[in-house]
């Protein structure tokens, strides 16, 4: 199926997601995830009205800019290397996965502008996932404040593998209110307006918990395009 088609499918999801918590579709980022695909299927989600892509690899970003360069806003939202900021600091629009201090500070010394960063909590405490528990990840936010080139623009989680609604609804519903949390502070180099979770299996759920950027790989591009 041609993304244009799978991607009216998405809106209408997400439009019915919004309208049963009394939200607007616009407040919602979606951000297509093409990890998995070609260049050509990244091309064909730009040419579908998708402004915002997703990757998860420095080389796989890299092989797409060479072609797209600019015009998607590009989302980085896997674990990210120290030693590999410094090919992709320059071409990407958000960080999901900011989740120690190592990392902040190569981050800072290597960007020349503020770097719009989320901070990635591992919510249920699976050891197969990465991020900050949820006990540490507002300490670890203060502890940003004298690096000049980050700026907290929220919060990123990726919940369990199950098909149980009220485990995903729990998970989202705590990052939320950690997110609350920290807006509560008025940090000025920590807005924490945005709430980047929910994937294709989950991406409804997160919505009505309260999600303002959803990634979205499978049920939208492929995963073979």
């Amino acid at each position: 199926m041609r993304v244009a088609e799978k991607l009216k499918q998405i809106n209408q999801q997400i439009n019915e997601a919004c309208l049963k918590v009394h939200r607007t579709a616009d407040e919602v980022k979606l951000i297509a995830v093409t990890k998995y695909v070609s260049t050509e299927r990244a091309r064909e989600a730009l040419d579908a009205g998708i402004k915002n892509l997703g990757e998860n690899r420095d080389d796989g970003l890299l092989e797409k800019w060479k072609v797209l360069k600019d015009k998607p806003h590009w989302h980085y939202i896997g674990t990210l290397q120290t030693r590999k900021v410094k090919n992709i600091i320059d071409k990407v629009d958000y960080i999901h996965s900011l989740d120690r201090l190592s990392l902040a500070e190569e981050i800072n010394k290597r960007a020349n502008h503020k770097v719009k960063c989320l901070v990635q909590v591992n919510i249920t405490g699976e050891e197969s996932k990465h991020g900050l528990s949820p006990d540490e990840a507002i300490s670890f936010i203060g502890s940003l404040q004298p690096f000049e080139n980050i700026r907290i623009e929220g919060l990123m989680t990726m919940a369990p593998l199950t098909d149980d609604d009220q485990i995903l609804r729990d998970c989202f519903r705590k990052l939320r209110e950690l997110r609350d949390q920290v807006q509560a502070l008025h940090l000025n180099f920590a807005p924490c307006t945005e709430l980047s979770m929910g994937m294709s299996g989950d991406f409804t759920i997160a919505i009505e918990e309260g999600a303002t950027m959803v990634r979205i790989g499978t049920a939208l591009v492929g995963e073979n395009g």
